[in-house]
């Protein structure tokens, strides 16, 4: 959907990296969710598509939609300023931010 609407090429790269996706932000480390916030679990589908790049175009939007999406399905909304969902899909890479950095930018910018 997202390349239909943005352009690009269609396809998969990684298959195991896209699987992975439903269970990642539902881990649990001796019992304890490894994720225990929404930004948190949110993150993990910044992350994961947009560092991993199951994709063969568009991962970077396909990774902000996604956590749009979950974000939405739980009851936020990201919110930002024109722009700035891009520039930080953008900062996710060249900084490499970690899942906290990536949480806490969910946080502010979502409501």
């Amino acid at each position: 959907m997202v390349i239909d609407e943005t352009g690009g090429l269609h396809g998969v790269r990684d298959m195991d990296a896209i699987l992975g996706l439903e269970s990642a932000p539902k881990q649990k480390v001796f019992g304890k969710e490894l994720y225990p916030t929404i930004f948190e679990k949110s993150a993990v589908y910044i992350r994961d598509i947009i560092m991993r790049h199951p994709f063969l175009d568009g991962n970077k939007r396909s990774g902000m939609t996604a956590a749009a999406v979950f974000l939405e399905d739980n009851g936020h909304e990201m919110v930002a300023k024109e722009g700035e969902i891009e520039k930080f899909a953008l900062r996710v890479i060249l900084e490499k931010l970690d899942l906290e950095a990536i949480a806490a930018w969910l946080k502010a910018n979502s409501r």
